[in-house]
């Protein structure tokens, strides 16, 4: 089994996720840009974490046989921060960088005006750099929030098959899919969505443009949860080609639109035995 995960923020996970997450049958991701759980002072601080987004994490991935790719943007969180507003004229030089898949996770926290901005400025740069788009829907209000996304994606003119929407669940999934962009789900162990309810949605809506992923942030959660959605769908009914489908070929299909993925023609050599039986390996700090 071979898995891409499209949206786990490594930065806040140990050397021991990344070799469980091997071992789990993860050979490539995406790591967006996110907020670092305390506020930023400064642009500069932007600038030090993207380097280490293009420079360090893809190295520290590489000693586990993992492709690490990243996206880059100003998150909606610190898009309400004046101090961080600023980045958004540094993006243009990291947007241009061969690691970069697309612009993210841009999108809404708390839907305000300096959101709005940002958000719209982003999707700019998008259409610009010719790249995807990786949009975060917002926690509160999430059904408001991701009618208004949709709205300012159709305002913006960029392609909806080069848009994500992320974190959607039961209550998001319906409109999302008639737009004609991708549709995103986090799975946690608490939070947002769990292997089943995402089984019962692919179930519902098919494997076309579904994108799984464990995001794994500084919270409560579990980078091994891809894994655990590919063994629900298998118990469910679904098999080999339809878990591959989702796990892998999608989020080939959806970053490879940046043309910096290349990892069209990959095919792990192990996929095949992983698919016979191989449990989830739980552990590592």
């Amino acid at each position: 089994m071979r898995i891409f995960d499209p949206h786990i923020h490594m930065t806040s996970r140990t050397t021991d996720d990344y070799k469980a997450m091997h071992a789990a049958g993860v050979r490539a991701l995406v790591e967006p840009a996110f907020w670092l759980g305390q506020p930023r002072t400064s642009p500069a601080s932007f600038t030090d974490y993207f380097d280490s987004l293009l420079g360090w994490e893809p190295y520290r991935a590489a000693q586990f046989g993992i492709h690490h790719y990243c996206t880059i943007g100003l998150n909606p969180k610190e898009a309400n921060d004046p101090r961080c507003t600023p980045v958004l004229d540094r993006l243009p030089r990291y947007l241009a960088k061969d690691g970069v898949v697309a612009v993210g996770e841009i999108g809404y926290d708390t839907v305000t005006e300096a959101e709005d901005h940002a958000f719209a400025a982003q999707l700019a740069l998008a259409v610009e750099f010719g790249l995807p788009a990786l949009v975060h829907t917002p926690h509160r209000d999430k059904a408001g929030g991701t009618r208004r996304s949709l709205d300012v994606v159709r305002e913006s003119g960029i392609d909806p098959a080069h848009v994500v929407l992320d974190h959607l669940n039961e209550v998001t999934v319906d409109e999302v899919a008639g737009s004609g962009c991708w549709m995103g789900f986090s799975i946690y162990p608490d939070t947002k969505m769990t292997p089943e309810r995402m089984v019962a949605i692919l179930k519902r809506h098919g494997t076309e443009r579904m994108l799984v992923n464990s995001a794994a942030d500084w919270g409560h959660s579990d980078p091994l949860l891809t894994r655990a959605t590919a063994e629900a769908m298998l118990a469910a009914g679904f098999d080999e080609d339809d878990v591959d489908r989702v796990l892998w070929r999608n989020p080939v299909a959806f970053y490879g639109q940046s043309g910096r993925l290349g990892l069209d023609g990959y095919n792990d050599t192990q996929a095949a035995g992983l698919f016979a039986g191989n449990s989830i390996a739980r552990g590592g700090s």
